[in-house]
């Protein structure tokens, strides 16, 4: 992805000395548009855009449009961009990422780079991670940049198209990234042209960036219909699970979360449903029904990854948000084998009908931009992925907070013991505490902890979310304790109470680390915002998931040399390179999981843009006759080739099967001579057919009403196509695993297989479309008859 400004990443240091420079001639400004009424402030838009219509680049008037978007903001929200901030914009106007710690005002920074990248009139998405946040941006800093004469959006669910549209239209439009990702999708199944909503994609805004490129990345978005299930299998399946012994029927690898059936396991299957061999093209059903059996009891956990809402539904948790994935189900049956799991009420399946990764939605936008308190460790991610570097921008005022070093305990018990011990000294001082936790059910684990101790504390996790943004206004104030998941984590300000910066500020305990260091750092953010002072620590053990999942064998040696105190704590120093060295472990195996699932969605990618390349072409009427040319020889040269094939010996050609297949493909098809030994030749018989064809779908064309029936055919059929052929390319991606016998990379197996596979569905397609074009063609001239 390259930026208009895009240059070779330099240093911070040198980075921020270009930067200041800039920001000091953006400060010289200042006093000029002071000066300015408001109607001439906003007159600079317009002479903004004359001089980039002029050819001017937009890099030259950045400085002053930073200064106008700082003039506006002084008036209309009477909030003045710190110097920090203008660097801050900078990088994100270059398509980087800027790193700003908490309470350094991100979202008035958007206010500067959305202003600039909008001029052009291409349109700028400014994406949140959720729809409250989205309206709030909306409303507060969409006043600047109404000041300023630009239209302003809002792109949230459940919005009708026209409204959509309008949003899409604006020179800004908020929203959350998912959603713009959906109406992609929708957008192309749509049966008109002016049903789209979206317009060519130009520049878009990313908020906590990491979260929505990152943590977002390993979930596709999919379009889903409904199909029913097959209830029964799926409890079966959920029965027969429950016999199977994990390393004996199964394997897990905790690292990529991949099951895999041993010999016994299989055995068990065939044996149960009375089979001889299930991998048998006739049993990919079953097979797939045991194998999401076994990821439903495996990897998917009661109160971490899924709740059963009191109506008895299974919702899904967001494990890096610590909230209820509202309306989302997971894919593929999985979300059914979890309901037989539980015993609950087995809902509908959803089949894709269309779907791609956060990560090749964005990579779709020419430019692209972010910002985040935690960026960093994920830097070359962001590199190679996305083409955007990260700098670490900083803070307005210096940091106050200290962050401890991590305290390692022997076990679970000992660990909550010590979390509740600290809580009780630190409340007997009146300071302001934060316990994070990684799940619901370690939340509710560290309050009995505090019950025994008669701690009074508030409880926010996803069961209790209708008290969210009190619990949160309240986190900071004297003597409060609040328990929560790692919906206290991101994109929430926690401001201290009266008396609370005299406690020491907000305490942050972390009660596990999490898969990745920047979920950490998000957690200490909360706390010593805009210098405000303030602490945090670690309180962890051996017995945590990380160290069991990723670090078995590490950890089963370091506990034969282990030093520890009366209470359990670990004295030994070296436990810390432990726990950094198991850290990186898991953002190894999780980036590579990531890396691995672009690799698999980019095989799909270059279909999906044939797909919708060839849909978009048949959606708009005028492309229809050349469209329709190129289908009739394309799909003739395919027959040709698959029953006359140039390699052959032409005594081995199948002609009176071609004969017969061409027959129902075109309105006049010819006695192909059985003498013919040329391909070339065989071709150049068929040639007055093939023009006879073309001249008479085209004369079909010129009547609005066939021509319509004729553009709904088309459309249904590549829909339906593009539906068999995701459904295909998922069974193919299950059985990739089944082929480690083979001395081949199954990467390597799926591109090739994959493409070979969208080849036939393609080509099924073409030829479908041709036939029913040619049955339309023959109820016309029946008609008119």
């Amino acid at each position: 992805m390259l930026s208009l400004f895009k240059k070779p990443a330099a240093t911070t240091s040198r980075q921020l000395k270009k930067y200041n420079k800039t920001v000091n001639q953006i400060n010289q400004l200042e006093a000029v548009y002071e000066k300015m009424s408001d109607d001439e402030l906003r007159s600079m838009t317009t002479r903004f855009r004359e001089r980039i219509a002029d050819g001017e680049k937009l890099v030259s008037i950045t400085p002053e449009a930073f200064a106008v978007v700082r003039e506006a903001s002084k008036r209309v929200l009477g909030m003045r961009h710190f110097d920090v901030q203008m660097i801050g914009g900078l990088v994100m106007a270059e398509g980087n990422i800027a790193e700003m710690a908490t309470g350094e005002g991100k979202t008035l920074v958007a206010s500067l780079p959305s202003y600039v990248r909008a001029l052009s009139g291409k349109g700028v998405h400014v994406i949140t991670v959720n729809d409250y946040l989205a309206r709030r941006d909306f409303e507060q800093i969409g006043q600047i940049h109404q000041f300023l004469g630009l239209d302003t959006g809002l792109n949230v669910p459940m919005m009708d198209p026209e409204a959509k549209k309008a949003a899409y239209q604006a020179d800004i439009t908020y929203g959350v990234g998912t959603e713009f990702g959906f109406d992609y999708l929708r957008d192309n199944l749509v049966a008109e042209p002016n049903q789209k909503v979206q317009r060519p994609y130009h520049f878009a805004i990313i908020d906590e960036v990491d979260s929505v490129l990152i943590d977002e990345a390993k979930t596709p978005l999919i379009i889903a219909g409904k199909m029913e299930p097959a209830a029964e299998l799926h409890r079966i399946a959920a029965l027969l699970m429950k016999r199977f012994e994990m390393d004996i029927d199964y394997d897990f690898d905790p690292e990529t979360k991949a099951v895999t059936l041993t010999d016994a396991g299989i055995s068990k299957v065939e044996k149960a449903f009375g089979i001889d061999n299930l991998y048998e093209m006739d049993h990919q059903t079953l097979y797939h029904y045991v194998i999401q059996a076994v990821r439903a009891h495996v990897i998917f956990k009661k109160d971490v990854d899924y709740i059963i809402t009191e109506d008895g539904k299974i919702a899904l948790v967001d494990m890096f948000t610590g909230r209820i994935m509202e309306g989302r189900s997971l894919s593929d049956g999985l979300h059914q084998a979890i309901e037989a799991k539980e015993g609950v009420e087995i809902t509908e399946e959803n089949k894709a009908q269309s779907q791609i990764t956060i990560q090749n939605y964005f990579r779709m936008y020419p430019g692209l931009c972010g910002m985040t308190g935690t960026a960093k460790t994920q830097e070359k991610e962001f590199r190679s992925v996305y083409g955007m570097e990260v700098v670490q921008v900083p803070t307005n005022r210096p940091k106050q907070r200290i962050d401890q070093p991590d305290r390692v305990y022997m076990t679970t018990h000992d660990k909550y013991e010590a979390v509740a011990r600290e809580v009780k000294e630190r409340h007997a001082t009146g300071q302001p505490i934060l316990v994070g936790t990684t799940s619901i059910l370690q939340s509710e684990a560290v309050a009995e902890y505090l019950d025994k101790h008669n701690l009074p504390y508030h409880l926010l996790n996803a069961k209790s979310v209708e008290q969210e943004i009190q619990l949160i206004a309240d986190a900071g104030r004297y003597g409060t304790i609040t328990v929560a998941t790692n919906m206290a984590g991101r994109g929430t300000d926690i401001q201290l109470g009266e008396g609370s910066a005299e406690a020491g500020g907000l305490y942050v305990i972390g009660t596990e680390k999490h898969e990745s260091r920047r979920i950490d750092n998000q957690l200490r953010g909360r706390s010593g915002r805009q210098g405000d002072p303030g602490e945090s620590r670690f309180f962890i053990s051996l017995e945590d998931d990380m160290y069991r999942r990723f670090a078995k064998d590490d950890t089963e040696k370091f506990k034969k040399n282990i030093k520890a105190d009366d209470v359990g704590l670990i004295l030994n120093n070296n436990v810390h390179e432990l726990t950094e060295r198991t850290q990186r472990i898991v953002e190894g195996a999780h980036f590579s999981q990531r890396e691995y699932n672009l690799k698999l969605d980019d095989v799909i990618n270059d279909q999906r843009k044939v797909v919708f390349g060839f849909r978009n072409q048949a959606l708009d009427g005028n492309g229809l006759p050349e469209l329709l040319d190129k289908l009739i020889d394309d799909t003739i040269d395919f027959e040709i080739e698959e029953h006359a094939p140039q390699q052959g010996a032409s005594g081995d050609w199948n002609l009176k099967q071609l004969e017969s297949v061409l027959a129902s493909l075109l309105p006049a098809s010819p006695a192909i001579d059985p003498e013919i030994s040329r391909q070339k030749e065989l071709r150049s018989s068929l040639d007055d057919a093939v023009t006879d064809a073309k001249e008479r779908l085209n004369e079909l064309l010129q009547d609005e009403q066939y021509a319509t029936a004729a553009k709904r055919l088309i459309l249904s059929r590549v829909d339906t196509m593009w539906v068999r052929h995701l459904e295909a390319m998922t069974r193919m991606k299950e059985g990739i695993g089944l082929r480690r016998y083979q001395q081949e990379d199954p990467m390597r197996i799926y591109q090739r297989e994959g493409l070979h596979l969208f080849a036939k569905h393609f080509q099924e397609m073409r030829r479908i479309v041709l036939r029913d074009m040619n049955r339309l063609l023959k109820q016309l001239q029946e008609a008119i008859r």
